[in-house]
């Protein structure tokens, strides 16, 4: 999912019976036009392509994660934001209102580079080389996910479909950059399993 689809999930967007996602809008933070101030917004809209509307199948772990989620927010209280007329948002920050994507990807920066400078102060005190994470946003985590899921599934129309790809292409760039050593795994599962030579 894109970080502008998962700000704007709703309750009523999980299934939990059969555990499905309904990807069937995004959630933008933009700045509004006119006046003498520059204010920003949140706005309700329909994903950039066709593909973009789409069920995705949880994960059990995804699955968990909402149902510890729901019990939390029935003891607080639920999300009240109202955003062209859709309410019932899943994730809200301290002060009730959902995330803006921005401060989601502040957040992850702030994050790991907290963790780089005790990592930095960790391997001297160790005489070690430090173990650096390199910056990245909720977009990469999407591209991270999308290249293990073309580790695993070798059908490109199945990825396609989960990522909301509405080009066939774009999903194969992301499918063809899958490690070297997945590619020598695969020739050796096949030399193993066929006695061709």
């Amino acid at each position: 999912m894109q970080d502008w689809e998962v700000i704007g999930l709703r309750w009523e967007d999980l299934d939990f019976e059969s555990r499905l996602i309904s990807i069937n809008h995004s959630v933008t933070y933009y700045a509004r036009e006119g006046g003498k101030t520059r204010k920003s917004e949140f706005a309700v809209s329909l994903p950039k392509t066709e593909a973009g509307i789409r069920t995705i199948p949880m994960m059990d772990a995804v699955y968990e994660a909402f149902k510890t989620e729901y019990e939390v927010q029935k003891e607080v209280g639920f999300n009240s934001t109202v955003i062209d007329g859709m309410t019932g948002f899943i994730f809200c920050n301290r002060y009730g209102n959902i995330h803006n994507p921005q401060t989601v990807n502040r957040t992850i920066k702030r994050i790991l580079e907290n963790y780089n400078a005790e990592e930095v102060i960790n391997a001297k005190k160790e005489r070690r080389q430090p173990i650096i994470i390199p910056n990245f946003s909720c977009h990469h985590l999407r591209h991270t996910f999308c290249t293990r899921f073309c580790e695993k599934e070798t059908n490109v129309k199945v990825i396609q479909a989960v990522m909301g790809h509405a080009n066939i292409e774009t999903t194969m760039d992301i499918y063809a950059e899958v490690t070297d050593a997945k590619k020598k795994e695969a020739i050796e599962n096949l030399s193993h399993n066929l006695d061709i030579f």
